[in-house]
């Protein structure tokens, strides 16, 4: 059990040294440290010292400064417990608070990034019924119910990660034929292997 303490120290000494650039694997590696400490700490507080049944006889064997010493070491290790506990409590409560600062910091990024996004493909690949004269009326009508460029992106954005592990979009009437293919041909957008009416966003991060 020690050794297996000493284990979970040393990894957590290490957090503060570690360098990682994927914001991913950073994470991953907060949250199984999380699990670890949660699952050490609660052993430790189940862990109630084991006393020595302390007898008439065994304590004229031991004689008084045997009995303590026993006393004193036990009082040690009593000691020692509480202050490993109260060191895993500490830790527990730091790594997460590192871990809910990274994740605000990776949710402002990503908000930063679909603004700057947004503002782009707005700039860039507007609907094709705004550049459309208003008297050519049954171009507009046919393409009213379209969505943008940067629509698209964030339903197949959404769709990868709250459901990574079927990540296909079915291809809906409000996605212009064009955008899709420019989405295909670049890569940043893959069909399905089997159902070529549902297209999936490219995992960059992966």
């Amino acid at each position: 059990m020690w050794k297996d303490m000493e284990e979970c120290q040393n990894k957590l000494s290490l957090v503060g040294t570690e360098t990682l650039t994927d914001s991913n694997a950073q994470l991953s590696l907060l949250i199984i440290q999380v699990k670890c400490l949660t699952a050490e700490l609660s052993q430790w507080q189940k862990e109630t010292p084991e006393m020595i049944p302390l007898n008439e006889e065994v304590l004229v064997t031991l004689g008084k400064e045997e009995f303590q010493k026993l006393r004193h070491d036990l009082e040690l290790v009593l000691s020692t417990i509480q202050s490993k506990n109260e060191k895993l409590k500490e830790d527990l409560e730091r790594i997460f608070n590192e871990l809910t600062t990274k994740m605000r910091d990776i949710k402002e990024y990503k908000e930063k990034l679909l603004v700057t996004l947004g503002e782009f493909l707005e700039d860039h690949f507007p609907l094709p019924d705004r550049n459309v004269k208003k008297k050519k009326k049954n171009i507009q009508e046919s393409t009213a119910q379209l969505i943008t460029l940067h629509e698209m992106l964030e339903i197949l954005l959404n769709r990868l990660f709250d459901v990574p592990h079927d990540p296909y979009v079915k291809i809906s009437d409000s996605f212009w034929p064009p955008y899709i293919e420019l989405l295909l041909r670049n890569g940043i957008a893959l069909r399905h292997p089997e159902d070529p009416t549902r297209i999936r966003l490219e995992a960059f991060h992966q």
